[in-house]
């Protein structure tokens, strides 16, 4: 069986402790698929630290290692070879940032040659691995380069509810200028394909939200909803995608997370986000979809005020191996 590959992310930041912490607690024993970790053995091996115990290499190839943690085992790829004397919490440097990309670019190649089945990620710092000369605002941008895709779509899932966005990270002044109706069709016609190519539903029910309050009140709040989202929404129906609205945000949350809806199409950041962070805040997953490959991740950041702790919550890790798997098992060949 084809292993799932979780790559360790930034070195300084909770990655590294989190794998070690669901080790140890037993969580990968949750996921069917074998899992092996795509990172830096040293610097794994000294997460163990945190928990009570420094975890003990054995060296299988050349970059391939058996990382012991009393009775329990980890197995590494080591795509990097880090100075654990410089890796600090929260202060990723040059070769920290190398790492962190060489670890996705590794993980993205196992795939595309299928030796992998798919990818889960730990968080990167994106200023970090820009410093280092992978110039991507972050994982997606550079999993759709190396897969040679122009367009896809970031997903935040959890059981109850499923948000897709138009537009992701930009200041909400500029979202208007930004939206049009073929980049809202696109993230229609990607999220009801995803749907049907990973996630086995032959027609997933998707609900479109509206820009503006209320969905314009007929023009009296904008002219959004008119000019180019409704006609959005009747080019993917005229597909025969099932997709409808515009709704209003205030309300259609309500019902697509009673599960009248499969997903729902947002236009920004914050409008998708504050209700999924408010029902699935520790049990979150980022999804990419639109790849040819399966790529989820887990839905926070680096957590500098953690690292180093123990404390951080290994939730939404473990959600982001189940929903890959499941991603896997339900993939059409």
């Amino acid at each position: 069986m084809q292993p799932l590959l979780l790559t360790m992310g930034d070195p300084t930041g909770i990655g590294p402790e989190l794998i070690v912490k669901a080790l140890l607690e037993q969580s990968f024993e949750q996921i069917q698929r074998p899992i092996q970790i795509v990172g830096d053995v040293a610097v794994l091996s000294h997460a163990g630290e945190i928990f009570g115990g420094k975890g003990i290499p054995e060296q299988l190839e050349e970059t391939l290692y058996s990382l012991h943690f009393g009775d329990k085992k980890l197995l590494v790829h080591s795509c990097s070879e880090l100075d654990i004397t410089s890796v600090h919490y929260g202060n990723p440097d040059h070769a920290c940032g190398k790492a962190m990309a060489a670890y996705v670019e590794y993980a993205i190649s196992q795939c595309l040659a299928g030796t992998a089945a798919g990818i889960v990620t730990c968080p990167i710092n994106k200023a970090a691995i820009n410093a280092a000369g992978y110039l991507f605002p972050g994982h997606t941008e550079l999993l759709a380069e190396r897969c040679g895709i122009e367009k896809v779509v970031m997903m935040l899932a959890g059981e109850r509810l499923k948000v897709c966005l138009v537009t992701t990270h930009l200041p909400y002044r500029d979202v208007p200028a930004r939206l049009n109706r073929e980049e809202i069709l696109q993230t229609i016609r990607i999220t009801a394909e995803a749907f049907r190519q990973q996630f086995g539903i032959p027609q997933p029910r998707l609900a479109v939200l509206a820009l503006n309050p209320h969905a314009s009140e007929n023009g009296l709040f904008g002219d959004e909803e008119e000019r180019i989202i409704s006609p959005a929404i009747e080019a993917a129906q005229a597909e025969g995608i099932a997709a409808n609205g515009p709704h209003s945000a205030d309300t259609l949350f309500h019902f697509a997370a009673k599960g009248e809806y499969d997903a729902v199409i947002c236009m920004y950041h914050d409008q998708g986000l504050i209700p999924l962070k408010l029902l699935h805040f520790d049990d979150a997953v980022n999804v990419t979809l639109g790849l040819p490959i399966v790529r989820t991740s887990v839905d926070h950041g680096t957590a500098y005020d953690l690292a180093g702790t123990g404390k951080a919550n290994t939730a939404s890790l473990i959600a982001a191996l189940k929903m890959a798997e499941r991603m896997i098992q339900d993939q059409k060949p």
